[in-house]
């Protein structure tokens, strides 16, 4: 075969000095802490929903559930969309590995459960526009209590991911059954209600909806919670994963 010095010259692989691989380096890092941020504002926006929605139920006020609905949502689609695009491109042209790889991973499906969030932000929305001007069906005990309990494993989740805190992450997993046991008792007193006076039904269904659209949000603020322990320490701790000869609960710290 007769050498053909060009296609040597093409199989050759770059050299690539020490100084391109720290430069190449720096800017992943750089990337990857823009990411971080884009994914917080989009978070701030998500966790402001939920509870204006809920503030307008419970002062019977239909501004901030109108502007969940008007503004935020468009907003909250937009980021996600953004946030897709990036993360494909760094995946694209930087080809991580390790744990900026599992970061990325992870951050793709933080992406989608923060848009899952907003979602269910204007679903609450929705119904409060519904309830605020008909008469109350009871007094509002358990709902409120509920939201304040999702609210703040919402906001610990997404502080958790914005400082790497795998402690404070496995904290919002042990709320999540509460959280459960509010949803069940608010709907048995509703079938009370529905029961004895009909006339309450679609009222009843509405802040039922409610406790259902929160007790995912809480689901999904566990998800988060999860992601990010296994972002910061690469321990899988999803449906019992890593628990060891213990009958704790996985995700308690």
């Amino acid at each position: 075969m007769i050498p053909r010095p060009e296609l040597a010259q093409v199989r050759q692989k770059p050299i690539i000095t020490k100084e391109q691989k720290e430069n190449y380096l720096t800017q992943l890092e750089q990337k990857l802490i823009d990411l971080k941020r884009q994914l917080v504002s989009m978070a701030s926006t998500v966790e402001e929903m939920v509870a204006n929605s809920m503030k307008s139920l419970i002062d019977r006020d239909p501004t901030f559930a109108e502007e969940v609905i008007a503004t935020h949502e468009a907003s909250v689609n937009r980021m996600e969309m953004e946030n897709e695009d990036t993360i494909i491109n760094i995946m694209a042209l930087h080809q991580p590995e390790a744990s900026d790889l599992r970061t990325l991973a992870m951050a793709i499906k933080i992406n989608n459960d923060l848009e899952r969030i907003g979602d269910h932000g204007v679903n609450i929305a929705q119904a409060a526009l519904y309830l605020i001007p008909r008469p109350a069906v009871k007094p509002l005990v358990d709902l409120p209590r509920m939201s304040a309990l999702v609210t703040t494993m919402l906001k610990d989740c997404l502080d958790a991911f914005a400082r790497s805190d795998a402690q404070l992450a496995r904290g919002v997993c042990a709320r999540d059954s509460a959280v459960d046991e509010l949803k069940n008792s608010i709907r048995q007193e509703l079938i009370r209600h529905m029961a004895l006076d009909t006339a309450s039904i679609e009222r009843s269904l509405q802040l039922l909806l409610i406790a259902l659209n929160l007790e995912r949000i809480a689901d999904l603020a566990t998800n988060i919670a999860e992601d990010v322990v296994y972002i910061v320490s690469g321990e899988d701790i999803k449906h019992g994963a890593g628990q060891q000869q213990s009958d704790a609960q996985p995700c308690q710290p």
